[in-house]
Parts: structure tokens; C-alpha cells; sequence
């Protein structure tokens, strides 16, 4: 009887769907994740600036050369997203007011990575990757140096 009750109030009132990393005190911080996919822009940027567009009237190539334009395209826009993603929970639930002492311009080097990353979204800018992998670089020693712990910066490729 208590199920039969308990099914229909969540068919009445079903529970949103909510994601989160982290609002619990899991206590688990680290920027390598933005390092990774900021990495994965500045990549497929480069790769997206390297492709030759085939000859006119060659229909394979035209269509094997879009094919991989939008894959480059679709993974550079995901990774800045994620990038973004990680960078805005580090400013937002690791980093506190005690923080800011240490470091005055922290809001500022957060907001300002973070329009890189859409920045790298909407363009092709190599330039702007490359600011990106800078602006990750200094978060990630802000990051560490709160810890006063010394991590070697370092990247994939």
C-alpha cells in the first residue's frame, strides 16, 4: 500500500534531474581537467588551420574534407565548453575570499579565461587557444601555490 502511495506522489511530483560537481564537501580540487581540454582546443584549432580544402569539383574529397572540418569543429567546442565548465567550479567552489589576498586579480584571470573559452567556441583563433593555455597555466599555479604545494606544469602533447 505504502509503494502503491510513494509511485504516485513521484508521478505527480517527479524530482528535476540535477547534476553537480561538486556542492558537496568532497574536497577534491584539481585544474589538470581544464589543462587537458584547454589542451584539446588549442589542438583541433591547429588542425582546423592545417586542412586544405580540396579542389573544386572533387565531391569525395569536398565531402571527407567537411566530414572532418565539423568533427574538429564539434570537438573543439565541446572541450572548450568543458574547459570552461571546470575552470567556472574551481573559481566558484574551490577558491574563497582568503584567496583574493594572495592573489588580487584572481576574479579577473577566472572571468577573463573564461571569455577565452568562448572565444575559442566561436572562432578560429589560434591565438586565442593559445591565450587560453596561458590563462589555465596561471590557475593552475594560483591553484597549487594555495596548497603550497609546487606541481610541475606540464602538457600532453
Amino acid at each position: 500500500m505504502f509503494k502503491k502511495i510513494a509511485t504516485r506522489l513521484k508521478d505527480w511530483f517527479p524530482a528535476q534531474e540535477v547534476h553537480a560537481h561538486c556542492d558537496g564537501p568532497c574536497g577534491v580540487y584539481d585544474p589538470a581537467s581544464a589543462r587537458i581540454t584547454a589542451e584539446a582546443v588549442l589542438s583541433m584549432t591547429k588542425k582546423i588551420l592545417a586542412l586544405e580544402v580540396p579542389a573544386s569539383g572533387d565531391t569525395a574529397a569536398m565531402v571527407a574534407y567537411n566530414n572532418t572540418l565539423s568533427r574538429y569543429i564539434a570537438i573543439k567546442e565541446e572541450q572548450a565548453q568543458k574547459t570552461k565548465d571546470d575552470l567556472l567550479i574551481l573559481w566558484t567552489d574551490y577558491f574563497k575570499p582568503v584567496h583574493l589576498e594572495k592573489y588580487p586579480d584572481l576574479h579577473d584571470t577566472f572571468w577573463k579565461a573564461a571569455k577565452l573559452c568562448s572565444a575559442c567556441k566561436v572562432e578560429v583563433s589560434q591565438q586565442h587557444a593559445e591565450e587560453l593555455m596561458a590563462a589555465v597555466e596561471k590557475i593552475h599555479n594560483m591553484f597549487w601555490a594555495t596548497k603550497d604545494r609546487n606541481v610541475a606544469w606540464y602538457k600532453a602533447s
